[in-house]
Formats: C-alpha cells, structure tokens, sequence
C-alpha cells in the first residue's frame, strides 16, 4: 500500500479535521490547548506534514467532541468508498483500494 502524506485520501482526512475545528470555532491554539499540545503540531497536521497514528486521531476526536464512528462514516463519504466496500460472504473483508476478486 501506498503510504503517503500527501494522498488525496490523506488530503481528505485533513480537510475534514480541519473543518470539523473550524465548525466548532476553535482556534488552532485552542484545539492544542485541548491536545495538550502545541500550536505547531496542529498545523503540521492540517496541513498534511504530519500523520496521526489511530490514538491521537482517537484524542483529537475527543478534543473536537466528537468519536471515531462518527468520524469514520463522514471521512468514508467523503471518499466516496460507501457501500462498494461491502462484503458479499459473512466474515469476508474487503481492503479499500484492492480490487475485488471475481
């Protein structure tokens, strides 16, 4: 798998991080100040330079009063992955990106 900063998926993830601060009318330093963190790293990863592993995207989400779930299902249909990932047998799991076998 292709990692990289700057992806269209990773460009999405950020934008709806961004947007999600921004509806809420937080400030970059009042976002890190819930982080416990600074300034600096909040806008290396709005701006794509830095990656957030899953348990600072999990803490981010809570910073912003949000969740995981919710989070996941907005970034999905951003993506526009939707249901094309379904399963078609119980048990079965599909790899975003890989195409399906026949």
């Amino acid at each position: 798998m292709h990692k990289s900063l700057y992806s269209r998926p990773n460009d999405v993830l950020v934008s709806l991080l961004r947007d999600m601060r921004r509806a809420r009318r937080l400030r970059q330093s009042d976002l890190a100040r819930r982080l416990g963190r600074s300034q600096a790293i909040v806008s290396r990863v709005e701006s794509g330079e830095r990656r957030l592993d899953i348990v600072e995207l999990v803490a981010w989400l809570r910073a912003l009063d949000s969740d995981l779930l919710t989070f996941v299902t907005q970034l999905d249909g951003q993506l526009g992955t939707g249901s094309s990932g379904s399963c078609s047998q119980p048990g079965e799991r599909s790899v975003v990106g890989q195409p399906e076998e026949p």
